[in-house]
């Protein structure tokens, strides 16, 4: 007997996680691939996903990729890459060769917008609207979810990309090759990392670069807060979702608001407003599930009769 599954990626900067399940407690299969050129990149990918399993049938691809991407269905260059800090992969059309190579309508968003998705449907975010995750690892990314949806404009939030006021004292340039000192040039994991000259794993939890990497993320999550009024902001990543680190966003942005939005959640209970992802670091994958189921029930949608 056949049974209908999904194929999920989550195309980050350092890695490629893909996973073939119907649910997140119906997991078939699943690889991590490391992020090097497009071509090796995807090819393995495909391969993956190429591979037969008795009685697994793919129905359709969720891509969550890291950006920014083009994600208006009636442009050419749809499901493309746009100029990214990533070397190499600036205008690669990654949803066009997934689609090309395995036959399989694609959904397609942002790797921040796949981990929301999965966490508003299955994790921190269920019951909550609106809701921002963010992500802070190899760069800063960041999602609103509104109204049920995740929020696309003009293109789609590029949250990691905020300009911030310097704390004082600060003399770091800043890592971003387009901005220099914007929130993911001053706080994302190679900024922290450079800032101390080694990997970040060699960084004990009382080290002073915590304290500033929490003020950092405190002020950009205030700036958020002002801006969108969740009702609960996720912080994930590798840097992010560590206690240490999260324990010092809380405090950083209870600091910075300063009592001026009279809410216990920005106050007393900030622990629970800003909270780790429930799904750990399966929520970007997961969503990308979700994207293929979305795109599946599109497919049938669209098919004559």
């Amino acid at each position: 007997m056949t049974s209908l599954f999904y194929g999920g990626i989550e195309g980050g900067g350092t890695k490629f996680v893909c996973l073939i399940a119907a649910a997140p407690d119906q997991v078939v299969a699943e690889t991590v691939i490391p992020t090097t050129t497009p071509e090796e990149t995807l090819e393995r990918v495909i391969t993956f996903f190429r591979q037969p399993r008795p009685g697994v049938r793919l129905v359709a691809l969720g891509l969550a990729m890291f950006g920014p991407l083009e994600l208006n269905p009636s442009a050419p260059n749809y499901g493309s890459l746009l100029a990214t800090p990533k070397p190499g992969w600036s205008g690669v059309p990654v949803v066009q060769r997934l689609q090309a190579a395995l036959g399989l309508p694609v959904g397609v968003d942002t790797d921040v917008n796949g981990a929301l998705r999965a966490e508003c449907r299955w994790g921190a975010g269920r019951g909550y609207d609106p809701v921002v995750y963010l992500t802070v690892g190899t760069g800063i990314g960041g999602g609103a979810w509104v109204h049920g949806r995740p929020v696309h404009g003009l293109l789609h939030p590029e949250m990691g990309h905020l300009p911030l006021p310097v704390l004082p004292g600060d003399t770091f340039p800043g890592l971003c090759p387009f901005h220099g000192r914007c929130w993911e040039g001053l706080a994302a994991g190679p900024a922290l990392a450079a800032r101390v000259g080694r990997p970040l794993e060699q960084v004990p939890p009382e080290d002073p670069l915590w304290d500033l990497a929490g003020q950092y993320l405190g002020l950009g999550i205030a700036a958020l807060v002002c801006t969108l009024s969740p009702r609960r902001v996720i912080l994930g990543g590798g840097v992010g979702q560590q206690p240490h680190v999260l324990a010092r966003a809380r405090q950083a942005l209870r600091a910075y608001l300063n009592g001026y939005l009279p809410r216990p959640e920005l106050e007393t209970a900030v622990a629970e407003f800003l909270v780790p992802p429930a799904l750990g670091a399966r929520a970007g994958v997961l969503g990308a599930i979700a994207l293929a189921e979305e795109a599946a029930r599109l497919a049938r949608t669209a098919a004559p009769g």
